[in-house]
């Protein structure tokens, strides 16, 4: 199993949002999230990948963990492409980047400065740091965002490439990926009825 999540709950600004979430993920296997603006899929992202805690159940995630992709990109602006990716390669113990750069296209952008990139070049650099990890595991907040549909159709066909060789992918997108083989989870239901006790005060309450 590469994902397991069991009745988690968690808060944003110490309001429970999502209660009694429980999902899995094994190899091969690709998720989405959905649901409204605001209900907490980017909370959820960010607590499974341990950056922030739970408020309470459990999360396991493989023994090397998860490459974690938020809203963003993680560049250093003066380096160019290839370095950036290369920097990334070594902190995770890679040195291959020349997959990521044909997967995202990047491979007559490899001299230039990330700074001089537009922000769907940026993007799709940002992405190209997932095929340098080595983790199996994906977490994905957004991923498409400022991708044009010839970007987003490279970055469903990473993904696939990343099933096929027993990774799995989590994901929140609005985007139709075209990945029939994703499965759809509807955070909805999961939405928390009331407050938990102590967590009273925050500034929507007080209009209510």
């Amino acid at each position: 199993m590469m994902l397991s999540v069991r009745d988690l709950a968690i808060s944003r600004g110490g309001i429970t949002i999502l209660e009694a979430v429980s999902l899995t993920l094994g190899a091969g296997e690709a998720l989405v999230l959905r649901g409204p603006n605001g209900i907490g899929k980017t909370t959820l992202l960010r607590t499974i990948a341990g950056l922030q805690p739970a408020v309470s159940g459990q999360t396991l995630l493989p023994p090397e963990g998860a490459a974690y992709s938020g809203h963003a990109d993680g560049l250093k602006a003066t380096l160019t492409v290839a370095e950036n990716l290369l920097f990334w390669a070594r902190i995770y113990g890679q040195s291959d980047i020349t997959p990521a750069l044909s997967a995202m296209n990047l491979e007559t952008l490899a001299d230039r400065d990330a700074q001089n990139l537009s922000a769907g070049q940026k993007r799709r650099l940002g992405l190209g740091r997932l095929l340098v990890t080595g983790r199996r595991l994906w977490l994905l907040d957004e991923p498409t965002v400022s991708l044009d549909a010839a970007s987003v159709a490279l970055f469903a066909e990473a993904v696939r490439a990343h099933l096929r060789a027993g990774g799995a992918a989590l994901m929140a997108t609005h985007i139709d990926l075209g990945l029939g083989e994703a499965s759809l989870l509807d955070l909805t239901p999961f939405r928390a009825k009331t407050p938990a006790a102590g967590q009273g005060g925050g500034f929507d309450e007080a209009f209510t």
